[in-house]
């Protein structure tokens, strides 16, 4: 890495603290100042890491949307909220804009208690078409005029909550805008002036009025005429301009257009500003990572980043100690799937996150990206699994989130042995709550024939890959952090575990830690600061939550004074299943003190893992706390100290 370089030069920016800044500039002056603002967010994504690509895509946009329209009481919501970072440096967040991401500073995401320039919050994808419609529905209900603009990308188009959306707009002929942000040429090529020149045609007034006139007079002619007269009307838009999908779901199509053109851009979005009909959808051809080179020419366009150097590109990336969890993940299931031809891989839109990319290299014809459609993909491995194949959906565990309905019914019920692989298991760092994986183990392992694994370590995850290859009985699921492992030494081969039986890591008598997952290692620190005290501690290794390893849960409430439960999940997950099966067989009868750590209630904002799992009451410091407060050895030292 090279030093960091002068921040560039940005004179017309300066002057932009709020959109109503650059209300009145010129055609001229917006070119440069989307210039300028495409320089800033470079430099600033360089301080910071984060989702660049998606950001220098919708530069232009940005500046023509904020131009055009009177946000914040016009209301524009970005989807996912990948390429926000343009759109918060133009909206009083520029002095902010380097605390991206970090504890305590902006969100990577749009944030509505961040600024009323960000109308609703958005992490996931797909969801700003929905949420538009209920602010266009608000605005209706209670006598405003003001405008609703949902931007969303073609890749989060591809999610059946996009379409459902679309679907009720179009039925309900509401006033709202929706700009399809096409980074990928996916629905149509870009096009140049003739184009640009027919969109803004199309949507200006002298069209609209005119087709709503060919509308009327079609509704007077008989039934059979009407319809020949309608279709024949969408027939020869749909021959110039494309859009036959968009206009049978009730929208008006505008484009294909050039979203980097604002010469382009600005008169299509003020005729649809100012027309007071339904809902139009106007398609904008971008390109991801548009005005940065190293961006340009990578693969992923630079999706995500981590803080790079201006002039050349290169990311700084610390050199790991140890594997990270979704490689070993992707290693162990390649070894698999060349030992059973029946291995099956599903993903998300997610190939590179969850490390399926290195299995489709090896096995193409079995590893299957379905978009960004969670549901979808569930289903789509329940019914391979009736078909004798063995498919592992590998996803976020936030995302899962998504599909929950279809685990439970198109999975659960059926007992179709379904592997979820669930990455960034826990708490995840920069992105914060949004992409936190804290509620999987409550929402399965609460299912009826769910078996739920959770290793402590790379080694384990790699004996959980081989153990849910050969379970054949129902469905399963393993959970395993983001970053890297713990360094331990790796086998050669998986094991096939035992199915609900845990192992003892250290053996005491006073106090036993009983860990789920990857607090193994904070459970074995504390219980070496216990030892030290002179308390003797029993750790040991659950690695299942259901089925409960109910012998080794029995052997630590009979045999030790106090019981610790750590996991790295809500509430609700497996310290509820210990202290139930506790509670059922009598064991809490004869004064066991039961401790359960788990993560607070709160929902806990961007930060370093660590520092979050010491907020979420996670760390040695609060495992040995607790255990000490069940002993009363806390409460009798409070005591001396207030006698003195």
């Amino acid at each position: 890495m090279s030093k960091v370089t002068k921040r560039p030069e940005t004179p017309l920016l300066d002057t932009i603290a709020y959109p109503k800044d650059m209300r009145d500039l010129t055609l001229p002056e917006l070119v440069e100042l989307a210039d300028e603002l495409r320089q800033e967010t470079i430099d600033a994504v360089s301080v910071t890491g984060g989702h660049l690509g998606a950001g220098l895509g919708v530069v232009e946009l940005t500046v023509a949307l904020h131009h055009v329209f009177n946000t914040p009481e016009d209301r524009l919501i970005w989807d996912v909220g990948h390429q926000c970072y343009p759109h918060k440096i133009l909206t009083g967040r520029r002095d902010r804009i380097r605390t991206l991401r970090q504890p305590d500073g902006l969100s990577g995401f749009t944030k509505r208690a961040e600024s009323e320039y960000d109308p609703f919050g958005a992490a996931h994808s797909s969801t700003s078409i929905s949420a538009g419609l209920g602010m266009a529905v608000g605005r209706d209900l209670q006598g405003r005029e003001n405008n609703v603009v949902s931007v969303i990308g073609d890749g989060a188009l591809s999610a059946g909550m996009a379409y459902e959306a679309m679907n009720n707009a179009g039925a309900m002929d509401a006033r709202q805008i929706v700009i399809l942000n096409d980074n990928d040429m996916s629905i149509a090529p870009p096009v140049g002036a003739m184009s640009a020149y027919l969109s803004r045609l199309l949507s200006g007034k002298p069209y609209r009025n005119l087709r709503e006139l060919a509308k009327q007079v079609a509704s007077l002619l008989p039934d059979p005429l009407e319809r020949t007269a309608r279709r024949a009307e969408e027939f020869a838009r749909g021959m110039m301009t494309g859009g036959t999908l968009f206009e049978e779901l009730g929208f008006y199509y505008v484009g294909p257009i050039d979203g980097h053109n604002l010469e382009h851009l600005i008169p299509v979005l003020k005729n649809a500003r100012d027309s007071k009909y339904g809902p139009i959808l106007i398609h904008c051809v971008t390109q991801k990572g548009k005005g940065y080179p190293p961006a340009e020419e990578a693969a992923d366009k630079y999706h995500g980043v981590s803080k790079f150097d201006v002039i050349t590109g290169a990311q700084a990336k610390a050199t790991p100690n140890a594997p990270s969890y979704t490689k070993v993940f992707a290693q162990s299931l390649m070894s698999e799937a060349r030992k059973d031809d029946k291995i099956v891989a599903v993903t998300a839109a997610m190939p590179d996150g969850t490390g399926l990319d290195q299995f489709a290299g090896e096995f193409a014809d079995r590893c299957f990206d379905v978009g960004i459609a969670e549901q979808h993909a569930v289903t789509f491995a329940a019914g391979m699994a009736t078909e004798g194949l063995k498919p592992f959906v590998a996803i976020y565990s936030t995302f899962l989130q998504r599909a929950y309905d279809q685990v439970v019914h198109d999975v659960a019920i059926q007992n179709l042995p379904v592997r979820f692989a669930l990455d960034r298991a826990g708490l995840v760092g920069a992105d914060g709550a949004t992409h936190a994986g804290s509620f999987d183990i409550t929402y399965l392992a609460t299912l009826p024939n769910m078996m739920v694994m959770a290793p402590a370590d790379e080694a384990e995850l790699k004996h959980m890959v081989a153990t849910a290859a050969a379970y054949d009985t129902g469905p399963c699921a393993f959970r395993y952090p983001r970053g890297e492992g713990v360094g331990v030494e790796m086998p050669e081969d998986g094991e096939i575990l035992e199915i609900g039986k845990g192992r003892v890591i250290k053996q005491g008598y006073k106090v036993a830690i009983l860990s789920f997952g990857t607090r193994l290692k904070e459970s074995l620190l504390a219980a070496e600061e216990l030892e030290a005290k002179g308390i003797s501690t029993t750790v040991a290794d659950a690695r299942f939550c259901k089925p409960l390893d109910k012998e080794l849960v029995k052997k630590l409430a009979t045999h030790h004074d106090v019981l610790i439960t750590v996991e790295e999940g809500s509430v609700g997950g497996f310290g509820s299943h210990v202290m139930q099966f506790l509670a059922l067989n009598g064991l809490l009868d004869d004064g066991l003190r039961v401790r359960p750590l788990c993560m607070k209630d709160i929902f806990i904002d961007q930060n370093k893992i660590d520092d979050m799992y010491e907020q979420a009451g996670l760390s040695k410091r609060h495992i040995v706390a607790t255990a000490l407060s069940a002993l009363g050895v806390e409460t009798a030292s409070a005591q001396n100290r207030s006698a003195l």
